[in-house]
């Protein structure tokens, strides 16, 4: 597991992102993802950006990064990142994997996966989602802020920290107009 990154005593804000898909989806990413990620604390990406390139882009945002390998990556981006990481962000357990597999179940598997973990940050789908279930972790997939497949946006989260605990996670539609993504696109 990762050391904390985040000061404790302050509200920390956590910029979440998924299935980048860079270059092949764009030449970087949209302008306020990036100037939403720089302004955050500390910045997830829960895999399937495709190149190493694209990670270092999103390093030299200035935050730092914790990220894993999704299912579509080239071979050098595979080697340099693990399919699962932790971290303790704001004295919160955050579990981040790309693919949390079928809907059904999933909660059960992750808080397996991730047994002390408060959040479990996942892609793939590229369906914004922010559950929290009974049986499992909190479960939050930020969407993607280069594709959007069938979704009405492409998007990413912030989830903010206060005293050890998630005191929101708020999706923003990065495509244009960005701004505040309207809470009924998301899968609660």
């Amino acid at each position: 597991m990762e050391p904390d990154p985040l000061p404790r005593g302050r509200p920390a804000r956590i910029a979440l992102i998924a299935d980048t898909h860079l270059p092949r989806r764009g030449a970087e990413l949209p302008a306020a993802c990036r100037v939403v990620a720089a302004g955050c604390d500390l910045i997830i990406h829960a895999g399937d950006h495709s190149t190493l390139a694209s990670l270092d882009a999103l390093r030299a945002l200035g935050p730092p990064v914790v990220a894993v390998h999704g299912n579509i990556e080239e071979p050098t981006l595979t080697a340099a990142l693990t399919a699962t990481a932790e971290v303790e962000a704001g004295g919160v357990r955050i579990g981040v994997i790309h693919d949390a597999g079928p809907q059904r179940g999933r909660a059960a598997r992750m808080r397996r996966r991730f047994p002390r973990a408060a959040v479990v940050v996942f892609g793939h789908s590229h369906i914004p989602a922010d559950l929290v279930p009974d049986d499992g972790p909190r479960l939050v997939n930020p969407g993607s802020p280069t594709d959007r497949r069938r979704q009405p946006r492409t998007t990413m989260a912030v989830m903010t920290v206060v005293a050890g605990r998630v005191d929101a996670v708020e999706f923003h539609a990065v495509d244009e107009p960005p701004g505040p993504l309207d809470p009924d696109l998301v899968r609660r």
